[in-house]
């Protein structure tokens, strides 16, 4: 498994060492730094790193600001420049943004404020005026992990100004964070962010997160000794991410930097109560946009959706877009309105294996300059702006390169099962060493299995969960699929994708299923 002791060194970003020369600046004059974050996880804990990282490293004056999603729209706007001027501010640095900010940037410039850009998107054809410049996919950046989240890129930038102050600064006590957003944010799991994120869950597994992290990981109702980067996926991260759906990532951010542990319980538990309001804005925009789709398969014979409702929430347009691409394994995009009465759309892209999203919306803006306003993002996910006028043009021309490039077994949804497990590997033992084996996510994913299952009962939990009873070689064993409820009850034998973990709910020694896929075994067809 890779250690800290493996991570591949700061050196080699590009733009490091000016960065690092910028900062050392700022703190020896006594400047004021105001990190600029972004409203979802991996800019929220990106925002936190800096902010406590910096005074860790001897920064006096630390300040930090977050854009609205619905008020300034994404990265830093000159919106948001505007706003800023009451701080003052000396020098800037954004986290998990910014190479796409070129107006923002230049705002700032004008108002005579140093820029530090640190971003790990994807640069358009040229680069912001900024001062510095960190992202491991700019051009020509020799750094040979381009998966870093936005929290990394900012760790590593700390790691380097450590070393040029020449302090003694536990910049591992950052790593709870870093792991939360690298995990959430959904970058690849390579070897040098798995060593990131192995050090980060052993801290919050020895009850040594930052107590936002402690309190968030209470009110989700995980437990953090057995904590999981699963747990951090659907349970840590959306609760962070909500505050920036639904009202204002500041809330989110708080929760993060405080270290009162009284506070960061009062901020989790509104992060709580605001991600119960996301889930039923959710779910009702997941229906809407169930009824825009006459069936699976009228939808799956366009190679790519689009999908808009005037009443959709632009901040929940990304779930519904991974739901929906989820269902149809098609490249999906949804669209709300900016703000009320606006005529400007945002948009929210998801992709699946071997479809480029940001690599399509740049080719959509070359074949048709000033039909998308603006866009950014990487390989899976991507933003965008629009003009409601122009939806129908963009969504002609956005399929019409997802029928490019996209081939027949591109748009196969393919489970890839790591076999049958034996009887006797229905145990806690088996279950515990994988949790434990690695530190599983994108692009590492955890071990699935397959197999034929008897049921013997079953029932509706949460409105659209399948809670099972199964045999299998004699064996009672309990499972749940997840979204799993479609109005119709399982048939008596089922082949099920699965995966399988401890059932911390039922403790002791017992086990469940996490069914991935489940489909009918045919009367007489049994293996």
């Amino acid at each position: 498994m890779p250690r800290l002791a493996d991570l591949l060194p700061f050196d080699l970003l590009t733009g490091i060492e000016q960065a690092v020369l910028l900062l050392q600046d700022a703190i020896n004059r006594d400047a004021h730094i105001v990190v600029v974050g972004d409203y979802d996880c991996d800019g929220a804990t990106a925002c936190a790193v800096g902010v406590r990282g910096l005074r860790m490293l001897g920064a006096k004056r630390v300040s930090h600001a977050v854009p609205n999603r619905i008020v300034h729209g994404y990265g830093m706007t000159p919106g948001l420049v505007e706003e800023l001027v009451g701080l003052e501010p000396d020098l800037l640095v954004t986290v998990d943004h910014g190479i796409a900010c070129h107006a923002g940037i230049a705002a700032a410039k004008a108002h005579g404020w140093q820029v530090l850009v640190t971003d790990h998107h994807l640069p358009g054809a040229t680069l912001p005026t900024a001062d510095a410049i960190v992202d491991p996919n700019q051009p020509g950046d020799a750094f040979p992990s381009k998966a870093l989240a936005g929290v990394g890129v900012m760790f590593y930038v700390l790691l380097a100004l450590r070393a040029k102050r020449g302090v003694q600064a536990d910049l591992a006590s950052l790593l709870d964070l870093v792991a939360v957003g690298t995990v959430a944010d959904m970058v690849a799991l390579d070897a040098n962010n798995r060593a990131l994120v192995g050090a980060g869950l052993r801290r919050l597994r020895a009850g040594q997160g930052c107590a936002g992290l402690r309190a968030l990981i209470e009110v989700a109702g995980r437990h953090a000794a057995s904590l999981t980067t699963t747990d951090i996926g659907f349970a840590i991260g959306p609760r962070i991410n909500a505050a920036g759906r639904l009202e204002d990532m500041s809330i989110g951010i708080e929760c993060l930097i405080t270290d009162d542990p009284a506070q960061a319980l009062v901020l989790a538990q509104i992060l709580q109560s605001i991600n119960q309001e996301r889930r039923g804005v959710q779910a009702e925009m997941q229906d809407m946009a169930e009824a825009q789709m006459p069936g699976l398969d009228d939808a799956a014979t366009s190679c790519a959706v689009c999908l808009y409702d005037a009443d959709w929430h632009p901040g929940v347009v990304g779930l519904v877009a991974s739901k929906t691409k989820e269902r149809l394994h098609r490249p999906a995009i949804a669209f709300a309105p900016s703000e009320p009465g606006n005529s400007m759309l945002r948009g929210s892209a998801r992709s699946i294996p071997g479809f480029h999203i940001r690599d399509a919306l740049a080719l959509v803006d070359a074949r048709h300059p000033g039909l998308v306003p603006r866009f950014g993002g990487h390989a899976m996910a991507a933003g965008l702006s629009l003009e409601f006028d122009d939806l129908p043009a963009f969504r002609d021309a956005f399929q019409q390169v997802a029928s490019e490039w996209l081939t027949p077994d591109l748009l196969t949804d393919t489970l890839h099962s790591d076999g049958e497990l034996a009887a006797d590997e229905f145990a806690i033992e088996s279950a515990l060493a994988l949790r434990d084996g690695g530190h599983w996510g994108q692009g590492y994913p955890e071990p699935m299995f397959d197999g034929e299952f008897d049921v013997l009962g079953w029932r509706i939990v949460g409105e659209r969960h399948l809670k099972l009873e199964l045999m299998h070689d004699g064996r009672r064993l309990n499972a749940i699929h997840f979204g799993g409820w479609n109005g119709t009850p399982p048939p008596a034998r089922v082949h099920l994708a699965y995966r399988l973990t401890p059932d911390d709910y039922r403790g002791k020694d017992a086990i469940q299923l996490i069914v991935v896929h489940a489909q009918a075994v045919a009367p007489g067809s049994e293996g």
